[in-house]
């Protein structure tokens, strides 16, 4: 009610007249009348002085003027940034990402939804899969991109599967058949990244079902410096294939098709609460997800990624 008391406030300092100021706010005079003297109770002074001309503003009028106006003002804005958000276009969006998919699968995906929705300021925190998850239930982040992560206090929608390949450098011998065997893994150097990421544990399950119990390895912390490994001749690696498709397009490494084991992937999705609805930023930002590829389980890759990945020519490696 206040609220209402302020605008009537204004509108009659401004015209000056209260049956103008009443016609204006769709009240009786005696309605707008009452109003203003409820609020002059409240700041504990008379604040129009009625005069031959209509209505003037005392001292202390004048005094609050500006204040009324800058709530008014900020409540307007406030109604708007609202509008904003639950409209997506303004707001703000808390992404976490696991390092793969903040490396190598998000900034795609987010080209496109600045695109969208540039009055959106975007964060994003990175972290391994299970610190991801923790991130979504603590309501750290809105959303989190990573690998298939079940909880029952969330929900996930699949973005896109991401396969784990092999990549050797140009000189390799691999490169000149072009293709290798599971069986010959245990002659060759392994570069593992990540003793903590899913995608280590799934190279060295591939290895110990194919037979090999004994292998050479070299590990690094992150996938940057396992490609930078395997360029420099020190090994060879399996690496998710959207980390590697640019450096395969410029002749830096080479991917190699491997004969007598299983395809090795994993579904990234993006995991929410399930007691929080989704509205705003977070809502469009999971509409445009859905739109980029089938949301099913087992999907393949998004339109966006595969849309990349033809630019560099490579779609073929995907399809």
């Amino acid at each position: 009610m206040l609220f209402r008391q302020i605008e009537c406030f204004l509108a009659v300092a401004r015209l000056g007249n209260v049956s103008r100021a009443a016609e204006e706010m769709f009240l009786t005079q005696p309605a707008l009348t009452a109003r203003l003297k409820s609020l002059e109770e409240e700041v504990g002074d008379a604040l129009f002085v009625r005069t031959s001309r209509g209505m003037r503003l005392t001292e202390a009028g004048r005094e609050f003027l500006p204040h009324a106006e800058r709530c008014v003002g900020s409540f307007g804005e406030g109604k708007r940034r609202l509008q904003e958000l639950r409209g997506g276009s303004g707001g703000r969006l808390v992404l976490g990402a696991s390092p793969g998919v903040g490396t190598y699968g998000l900034p795609g995906l987010l080209e496109r939804f600045v695109a969208a929705y540039p009055r959106v300021s975007v964060s994003v925190k990175t972290g391994h899969s299970e610190n991801i998850l923790e991130m979504v239930l603590k309501e750290d982040v809105q959303i989190g991109l990573t690998r298939t992560m079940s909880h029952p206090e969330v929900e996930s929608l699949s973005l896109y599967e991401d396969e784990l390949v092999l990549v050797v450098d140009p000189g390799h011998r691999f490169t000149e058949s072009g293709t290798a065997e599971l069986a010959e893994m245990g002659t060759e150097q392994i570069i593992l990244f990540d003793n903590d990421s899913s995608y280590n544990e799934q190279t060295r399950a591939l290895l110990r079902d194919a037979g090999i119990r004994e292998f050479r390895t070299l590990e690094v912390d992150n996938i940057e410096a396992a490609k930078r490994m395997v360029e420099h001749r020190l090994g060879v690696a399996f690496l998710p294939r959207t980390a590697v498709v640019r450096s395969v397009a410029a002749g830096n490494l080479v991917l190699i098709p491997v004969q007598g084991g299983p395809a090795l992937s994993r579904a990234i999705v993006a995991l929410t609460r399930r007691d929080v609805r989704s509205t705003g930023p977070v809502a469009a930002f999971l509409d445009l997800a859905s739109t980029l590829g089938e949301t099913r389980e087992g999907a393949q890759l998004s339109p966006a990624l595969a849309a990349e990945f033809e630019n560099l020519q490579l779609i073929d490696l995907f399809t």
